[in-house]
């Protein structure tokens, strides 16, 4: 049989009320009564049930993790960090699948089924009307690799995709490419859209260089291998920025059926440095986004949020670099 509060409390030698609050965070509970509960509580191997706990407190302690990006492994590493440090902090997370989903009404009539205490769109993808959903519906939200604004109207941790694309079209340059292509993620994307602008904006700052551009139709390896397939079926760049690590692994993938090596036949640089692109056999040059300091701060902001529901919307962009491996030439 389950232990109960009661039983505790019988054990304890106090009233089942003094057992609640000392399991009540922020309740007033006197250090002798409390030590007497948890001794009686270890000793019985007692746990407070977290349902029961939310009907007193008002507070279930879920957040919903949303995402749509399941088949990219990037999102192993992000949900593997998001839950563990939500759970470090004694917050619960919910994650939700919201890959076919359209309608952002639907989402936050489903999360409110689970009376979440807030919510983090972990996406790049989802356009910013969903994180806006949950927020006018009352819901604490973050919009975690969402697109940066001088003035969002929701909370936004990530890095500047515009920046980032710039970075790309400098680094190639700089490697003394010429003929240089961006083969983007979908075009529906704004992730995708913002380091396209960014790569076109710096590329055309350099009149030696020739520019090409497409998207493949989803983040994933089988779209980045189809559309470098197809690039190659007619004159390719001499190098590309793959507006996605997963993307690039798919590139080197057609690469390989051509027999051609990437950084001395073709380049390729990424972007997000996922743990797949330091494997020996891919030895991907990318972009590092930082996901630990991004996830960290999206959790500090969930837990300030908590604290002040009313807390201005602001956005944390956090700055990239290039990570060199070998699928670029060396710099001249």
């Amino acid at each position: 049989m389950s232990v109960t509060l009661k039983d505790v409390a019988a054990l304890a030698g106090v009233s089942r009320s003094a057992v609640s609050r000392t399991f009540t965070e922020g309740a007033s509970v006197s250090a002798k009564t409390r030590s007497k509960v948890e001794k009686a509580a270890a000793e019985l191997g007692y746990s407070p049930n977290a349902l029961a706990s939310s009907l007193t407190t008002g507070r279930t302690k879920l957040i919903g993790l949303i995402s749509n990006n399941f088949h990219n492994p990037i999102f192993l590493e992000v949900f593997d960090q998001f839950t563990r440090a939500l759970q470090e902090r004694g917050l619960r997370p919910l994650i939700v699948n919201l890959t076919d989903e359209t309608e952002p009404a639907n989402s936050v009539r489903m999360l409110r089924q689970y009376s979440v205490d807030a919510a983090i769109v972990a996406s790049s993808t989802l356009p910013p009307s969903f994180a806006k959903a949950f927020h006018d519906a009352g819901v604490p939200v973050v919009h975690t690799f969402g697109r940066s604004a001088t003035s969002p109207e929701v909370h936004v941790v990530g890095i500047d995709n515009v920046e980032c694309g710039r970075m790309a079209a400098r680094e190639l340059q700089a490697r003394g490419y010429r003929r240089v292509g961006y083969l983007g993620g979908p075009k529906d994307a704004t992730s995708a859209m913002d380091r396209y602008q960014g790569f076109m904006e710096e590329a055309e700052k350099h009149s030696d260089l020739e520019v090409t551009y497409s998207f493949a139709g989803a983040y994933s390896f089988e779209a980045g291998r189809a559309e470098m397939l197809d690039l190659l079926k007619g004159q390719p760049a001499e190098s590309y920025f793959c507006g996605d690590d997963i993307l690039s692994v798919g590139a080197l993938s057609a690469l390989s059926d051509h027999g051609l090596k990437p950084g001395k036949d073709i380049g390729i640089i990424g972007l997000n440095d996922m743990e797949m692109s330091r494997w020996e056999s891919v030895n991907l040059t990318t972009i590092h986004q930082p996901i630990k300091q991004i996830i960290t701060s999206s959790v500090d902001l969930v837990e300030e949020m908590l604290k002040d529901p009313e807390r201005y919307p602001e956005a944390r962009i956090f700055p990239c670099r290039v990570v060199e491996r070998g699928t670029l030439r060396p710099r001249a």
